[in-house]
């Protein structure tokens, strides 16, 4: 019977947690207020785009519409949405992943597309302000109506079946004989267990009216939808009474139970707990290790015996058994799972898949930001914010090796037309990118794409500005721009001679 009182006790608490989280998922707006507003203004463009009608514009792809609410990212990525290909443009920025449920989700596209603006009339403010009233949320305050009928229905079952439960303790022989004896010995004892008994068929009697009111009400079957926020206080304020109501008719079937059952010495409750406490101890070691009781250990002696020490045929420890046959087992699946069947990767091939799969996302990342450049697709830059932010970067971390002007001194001279690995834009992406086995180091940990760019695209452009300085003999083989790409070269390398800034290294 406790483990029932219990239960209902708990169930109320989950019922009452339910119907907070469910009134805080139906305010949309409040969501709305307090997740979107920063980007999304109601009724025009901002940040984000316009959200009045949205269903409209997800017409067909309701469900990615909540999902899009939720993780933006994840449905751009699926390319399942029409939609979201359209709009995943509209700005720079990723609409960041909102951690939100379904029925919050729910909620915001509710309440924005439903968004009307308002129309207040300006000639005549106080006119306005004469004719406006808050209307209570009808919609919600009938949801809640219902749901409060349901929680106090179910305070007064649980309510009905603790005295239930406490009547029949009273009416039994084993009480009255206790309660008997008690006034024997206590007079005063008995007013007040007679005042105890009073107090719980009060409450009984109370409960049986209430249960009463609760039928003819809902005989009826007339709710009407208009609830008002009163009523809705009202109900809360009855489901609270009979709350605290139910905990202390519980309290008082725990006192009354406690008269009938036989009281125990403390000496009697201490030996009761070690024999059971014993009693659990002896079990669990007889399941782990099987051991044999002493007055028992006859059955399996060998007859070996030496110096006292008799030799007895133990059994295996059934966990040990139990873990070398669970590995015979696991073994055989194993085998046959990744080797047989080959249904599972090896670490090998996962790991193989796992860096695939995080290179897809940084190629994803780099796009978004625009630094999805590599050797591959790397282009001549000829802006000169561009070119001046490479020659910052190689006078920080190239000069050392090849001097400021880039005649070279560790490393090769970059003033000339020979060029050890290619002298294209894509080749020279590469090498600083990556380095090279003869001691030019990596440069991808240090700089972006971007970067690389920059600083490869200015280092094409040392030749005619710093050829007239020597410099290193050349090394590798000559290569040379043709076609349009000389051409660039040419103008490029003439407009930069006339920069004072670029030409400052030559000096």
């Amino acid at each position: 019977m406790k483990k029932q009182i219990n239960y209902i006790v708990f169930l109320l608490s989950t019922i009452i947690i339910g119907i907070q989280g469910f009134v805080r998922a139906q305010d949309g707006e409040a969501l709305f207020k307090a997740k979107c507003n920063t980007c999304h203004i109601m009724g025009k463009d901002a940040t984000g785009p316009n959200l009045q009608g949205v269903k409209s514009k997800w017409e067909g792809e309701e469900d990615l519409l909540i999902e899009w609410v939720k993780n933006s990212p994840k449905v751009i990525a699926e390319g399942k949405s029409e939609r979201a290909k359209v709009i995943k443009d509209y700005s720079p920025t990723v609409m960041p992943i909102q951690p939100v449920s379904d029925q919050e989700a729910k909620a915001i596209v509710e309440y924005v597309n439903s968004w009307t603006p308002s129309s207040p009339d300006t000639e005549n403010p106080e006119k306005v302000a004469e004719n406006v009233t808050n209307v209570p949320d009808y919609s919600l305050n009938q949801t809640l109506f219902y749901v409060l009928i349901t929680v106090i229905a179910l305070l007064l079952l649980s309510i009905f079946i603790i005295s239930k439960s406490t009547s029949e303790i009273i009416k039994s022989d084993k009480f009255r004989n206790k309660l008997l004896e008690i006034n024997k010995k206590r007079n005063s004892q008995g007013n007040k267990l007679s005042g105890l008994i009073m107090i719980l068929f009060t409450g009984y009697s109370f409960q049986a009216a209430a249960l009463s009111a609760a039928e003819r009400e809902t005989s009826t079957e007339k709710f009407s939808i208009y609830v008002e926020n009163s009523d809705i206080y009202v109900l809360l304020t009855i489901a609270l009474l009979l709350l605290g109501f139910l905990l202390h008719t519980v309290r008082m079937f725990y006192k009354i139970l406690g008269l009938i059952q036989p009281k125990k010495t403390p000496q009697a409750v201490a030996e009761e707990r070690f024999a059971r406490n014993e009693k659990r101890q002896r079990t669990l070691t007889k399941i782990l290790t099987a051991a044999v009781p002493v007055e028992e250990e006859y059955k399996i002696d060998t007859g070996h015996e030496y110096d006292g020490i008799r030799e007895l045929d133990n059994r295996m420890p059934p966990w040990w058994l139990a873990g070398f046959f669970i590995s015979i087992v696991f073994a055989v699946i194993y085998m046959f799972h990744y080797h047989v069947f080959k249904t599972g990767d090896l670490q090998e091939v996962e790991y193989a898949k796992i860096v695939k799969t995080e290179n897809a996302k940084v190629k994803e990342y780099l796009k978004a930001q625009a630094m999805d450049v590599d050797e591959t697709n790397a282009t001549l830059m000829t802006d000169r914010a561009d070119l001046r932010a490479g020659k910052s970067l190689f006078i920080n971390n190239c000069a050392v090796c090849h001097k400021e002007n880039g005649s070279g001194e560790v490393g090769p001279n970059l003033t000339d037309e020979y060029w050890i690995y290619g002298g294209d834009i894509k080749d020279l992406f590469g090498v600083v990118k990556k380095g090279t086995p003869n001691g030019m180091p990596d440069h991808q940990s240090k700089f972006n794409p971007i970067e690389i760019q920059q600083v490869s695209s200015f280092v094409l452009t040392l030749d005619k500005i710093t050829q007239q300085m020597g410099g290193k003999e050349p090394e590798g083989k000559k290569y040379e721009h043709v076609g349009k790409t000389e051409e660039k070269m040419d103008d490029l390398q003439r407009e930069n001679l006339k920069d004072d800034s670029l030409l400052q290294i030559a000096k």
